[in-house]
């Protein structure tokens, strides 16, 4: 496994305080999952289904879908188009906290870079191990998942920075 290399190019005050709501959420997720092993429980064995939940739940809520309960209740609606997705969750604030850059935006697919993780900057910060930082960023993007479920897409993962990419590739695609 390559070196993880984490570094914002931004240092914006207003977007610092943003990055460090998200490495609080990332605190919490990495801690209940501590815990979990501390009692014997593995974490592929429940956190994906969990954050995939959430994600379709959080899917649900941009696309406009209905999107019943966090319990798992199926979605309802039409999704909305990639664009609508797009504007929504991979713009404005969220570009600058992430550092995105939107290679490609149609109707059937959405692929972006993100060339920072505040995510992985806390996880380094809580003492988790390389290896711990990449199985903990594969749970954390089956939310991503669910957002593209929600969608009518499916989610594609490139490189990871949490596996030593240089960026986290992300696409959602349409068939």
């Amino acid at each position: 496994m390559k070196e993880i290399r984490n570094e914002p190019r931004r240092r914006d005050p207003f977007v610092s305080k943003v990055r460090a709501m998200y490495e609080h959420r990332a605190a919490w997720l990495y801690l209940l999952l501590d815990e979990a092993r501390k009692k014997g429980l593995a974490w592929k064995d429940f956190a994906p289904a969990a954050i995939l939940r959430c994600g379709r739940w959080s899917g649900a809520a941009f696309s406009g879908t209905s999107p019943g309960s966090p319990s798992g209740s199926p979605l309802s609606g039409s999704p909305l188009s990639l664009v609508a997705l797009r504007k929504k969750g991979f713009s404005g604030l969220g570009r600058r906290v992430f550092e995105m850059k939107v290679l490609r935006s149609t109707e059937a697919e959405l692929d972006v870079e993100f060339h920072y993780c505040p995510l992985v900057s806390a996880w380094k910060k809580l003492g988790a191990t390389d290896e711990e930082i990449g199985e903990l960023c594969e749970i954390a993007m089956r939310g991503d998942a669910g957002i593209a479920e929600a969608f009518g897409a499916r989610l594609e993962l490139g490189e990871t920075i949490a596996k030593g990419g240089a960026t986290c590739r992300v696409k959602f695609v349409r068939e």
